[in-house]
């Protein structure tokens, strides 16, 4: 079974209150479920989307047939009409729309109505929706009643009484009136984790143990934010919303070098405003972690749909040269698990570590069985007071083989700790020498480099062990590349590989995919950008130029069926 449930409406129609309360009872129920959604820069009015695929095998990726489709506006109609699966129906209430459809497809459903007669309220209409498309797929209500109880139980007994009569309404309605509906979920036990790609970055960094988070809202970076304020009382941490991002990145820069794991999110426009501090943390040689979430630009561009369009912005970003790693997950799971590898390496190395998502990756939402956090790594790089008071002198850069040097902070023992943006010797203070400089840039350039080089994974490779055609792609893109592999491999010799750890770019040793892709005969490089800004990365660092490119710009991701269909 593979449905896919679209609600369409205006902002402030409570699209995301039907689609998210859907797609928890379906992982709730055992169901595999992938959720993205599309929305205006707006509070109320235009055309939004929440989209839920729900299977039982794991998705991860969004499709553009439509099995049922709950409209809250004409203009999902209109729009959405057309995509309708052979057997999909269209539920809208024609009361509210002014109009009615008289074709075997479309289910007439009195949400206000129902709602008024069995929940009081015309609020509860959302309430019905969900109960309807619970009724057209044959699903009780047992799980999303206790939803109910679990999420209005400060509200009192009476409002959980109305939306779990709302939902009945609307579930017993469906089943009377939707005598063709034939849709046939498979039986399933047990319970998945949804989690979001901006939730799983927050859960990330507080199992890591954030301590200071700053940052100026930026969609689609909020929610990172949101979710680690969510946690302030229970772990101890505090998050700021600067004034911007000018002064956000000096904040956790600040933070860091007091001793604390600090970390800040902004999208491109804010990066922008950040670079000055990039550049600084690079100098001071201070550990900070940024989480860039790109949308469409240039300039304000598109501010809530996606793109892929920062990755050289990220690269090259800040002025002179300094060493800086750069994650790009593509998955919740794997945002989760490199948020804590760019805490560990952005101490370690005592650089700045990038983590690149996207609003795609942002908002959709996937379920895992569960996250290990066995897997959490918690080492402390930094020279305690202990530590310190063992040393007979101390220099916060004094040369090492490794270009690491002992990274203390202040007051914590009687060593003076001195930091300084201009050139500096082993001491810290500036200077102007020539050969200080050489012996500083090789020491922070060149030495750490090469040892992170070192850490970095190789891409992760799936399918046919000899392919014939080889589709490539970083960040957001692995879900789609991973079911389009699934999808083409049965009449095709196909692979993937997929880059989630960019820059320093991976070496070879562990595996050769410059091997991989010269024996295949046709390799795509699939970005959503305009101008193939990783096909670029790749060819600058290997010398490889990929036989053909798909990019896709126009603010939406790619779906499953728009790119093997």
């Amino acid at each position: 079974m593979d449905y896919t449930i679209k609600i369409g409406g205006a902002a402030g129609q409570g699209i995301q209150t039907i689609g998210g309360t859907l797609a928890k009872v379906f992982a709730r129920s055992g169901y595999h479920v992938f959720t993205h959604q599309d929305y205006e820069s707006r509070v109320r009015g235009g055309h939004n989307f929440y989209q839920v695929r729900l299977s039982d095998r794991p998705v991860m990726s969004s499709r553009d047939r439509i099995d049922i489709l709950v409209a809250l506006d004409h203009e999902s109609i209109i729009r959405y009409e057309k995509d309708r699966a052979e057997h999909g129906f269209i539920i809208y209430d024609s009361d509210t729309l002014k109009q009615e459809h008289e074709q075997p497809y479309f289910l007439d459903v009195p949400f206000l109505e129902l709602a008024v007669e069995s929940g009081g309220n015309k609020i509860m209409a959302n309430t019905v929706a969900v109960g309807s498309v619970l009724g057209m797929l044959g699903m009780d209500l047992g799980i999303l009643n206790r939803s109910f109880e679990d999420r209005f139980r400060k509200k009192g007994e009476d409002i959980i009484k109305a939306n779990i009569n709302a939902a009945k309404a609307g579930r017993d309605f469906a089943l009377k009136k939707c005598e063709k509906c034939a849709f046939t979920p498979a039986s399933l036990s047990g319970r998945k984790m949804l989690i979001a790609g901006n939730d799983a970055i927050g859960l990330g960094a507080v199992a890591s143990g954030v301590k200071f988070y700053a940052a100026y809202p930026m969609t689609p970076s909020t929610g990172i934010m949101n979710y680690i304020a969510g946690k302030e009382e229970e772990y101890g941490i505090i998050v700021e919303q600067a004034e911007d991002e000018i002064a956000a990145i000096n904040m956790v820069i600040g933070a860091s070098y007091a001793g604390v794991r600090s970390m800040t999110g902004t999208s491109g426009g804010g990066f922008a405003l950040m670079v000055e501090g990039l550049s600084l943390s690079g100098m001071t040689e201070t550990p900070v972690v940024i989480a860039l979430a790109q949308r469409p630009g240039p300039a304000t561009g598109l501010p809530t749909r996606t793109e892929q369009g920062d990755l050289q912005f990220a690269l090259y970003a800040g002025h002179g040269e300094f060493p800086r790693v750069i994650f790009a997950p593509g998955t919740p799971e794997q945002a989760f698990y490199l948020t804590n590898r760019a805490f560990s390496m952005a101490e370690k190395y005592q650089v700045p570590v990038i983590i690149l998502t996207d609003q795609y990756l942002a908002d959709s939402e996937w379920t895992f069985d569960g996250f290990d956090i066995g897997k959490i790594q918690l080492s402390d790089h930094r020279l305690r007071k202990d530590a310190l008071e063992n040393l007979s002198a101390y220099n916060r850069y004094s040369y090492t083989d490794s270009g690491v040097t002992p990274m203390a902070f202040p007051c914590e023992s009687r060593h003076l700790v001195v930091n300084d943006s201009d050139e500096h010797n082993e001491e810290g203070h500036m200077i102007e020498d020539a050969e200080t400089r050489l012996k500083m840039m090789d020491k922070r350039l060149f030495k750490k480099l090469s040892r992170i080089r070192k850490e970095i994974a190789p891409p992760v490779f799936y399918g046919s062990a000899n392919p014939d055609i080889v589709l490539a792609g970083w960040g957001s893109t692995y879900g789609l590349l991973k079911e389009s592999v699934d999808m083409l491999m049965e009449t095709n010799r196909i692979a993937m590989i997929h880059f989630s750890e960019i820059y320093p770019f991976p070496q070879r040793e562990e595996f050769d995919c410059l091997d991989l892709l010269n024996k295949a005969g046709l390799t795509i490089c699939i970005e959503n950008n305009a101008t193939g800004q990783f096909a670029h990365l790749v060819r600058a660092e290997t010398g490889y130029e990929f036989t053909a490119r798909i990019n896709k710009y126009d603010g939406r991701p790619f779906t499953l069926d728009g790119l093997t269909g």
